[in-house]
């Protein structure tokens, strides 16, 4: 109890009033998009209705009226909030046969990466917040620098097949979108201090930081549980 009265009692002496009330409004809607989420990986998984390509445009779709909907100064009547769950429902239903597929491979995995995943993103999601101001902004560049070689990987390995780069890139891809949990919340908090309220654009960042996170937890964890019973069929 105490430690949680000292956790809160820095946070507060960390940031000021405005800025702890903006991250709460983000999370928030961080929040309520992973139901979303949740409930169109729900919807696919029992067969309601297939995430595919339909789910995957209207992601698209929805991330463009958000965009083009922006509002810095905040304030929102509940359409982009919509807009918001709208597009995390599609992620979910896109993610549906990604969870389908581990599912047959053993249910357990999609537990472990969804508890992977919030571990990650609470902690580092923390981290960011008691860091000092700005520090992790010079993320910026060398994280989108790797993600430049990871897709010249990507075009490379169609032609090589290689599963150890295919590996490789997943485990680089879940640090630096770890990493990306950093520098976006740094992002965010500066962004406010300079007059950009927009905390569903701001949730909507995060939230797709969360969902790449799970995805690459869930395909690791997946390749780890196939090679284990490989390697116990050959003995």
């Amino acid at each position: 109890m105490d430690l949680l009265q000292n956790f809160t009692n820095m946070m507060n002496n960390k940031l000021d009033q405005p800025i702890r009330g903006h991250l709460k409004n983000v999370y928030a809607s961080i929040s309520s998009a992973t139901f979303a989420a949740a409930a169109g990986s729900f919807i696919h998984c029992n067969g309601y209705f297939e995430g595919g390509l339909l789910s995957a445009i209207g992601s698209v779709i929805l991330m463009c009226m958000l965009a083009f909907s922006r509002n810095p100064d905040g304030k929102d009547d509940g359409t982009r909030f919509l807009y918001l769950n709208g597009f995390a429902l599609c992620t979910g239903l896109s993610t549906g046969p990604l969870i389908d597929l581990v599912w047959d491979i053993e249910p357990s995995i999609v537990v472990s990466a969804l508890m992977y995943t919030c571990v990650i993103f609470t902690c580092f999601s923390l981290s960011a917040i008691i860091a000092p101001e700005g520090k992790y902004l010079m993320l910026g560049a060398p994280l989108m620098s790797t993600l430049s070689a990871m897709l010249l990987a990507s075009i490379l390995n169609i032609f090589i097949r290689s599963h150890t780069i295919a590996y490789m890139q997943l485990i680089v891809g879940l640090l630096v979108m770890s990493a990306f949990i950093l520098y976006d919340t740094h992002l965010i908090m500066e962004k406010f201090r300079m007059g950009d309220k927009d905390y569903i654009w701001h949730a909507l960042t995060l939230f797709m930081d969360l969902a790449s996170i799970f995805k690459h937890i869930l395909i690791l964890l997946a390749d780890k549980e196939q090679g284990s019973r490989k390697k116990d069929n050959r003995r």
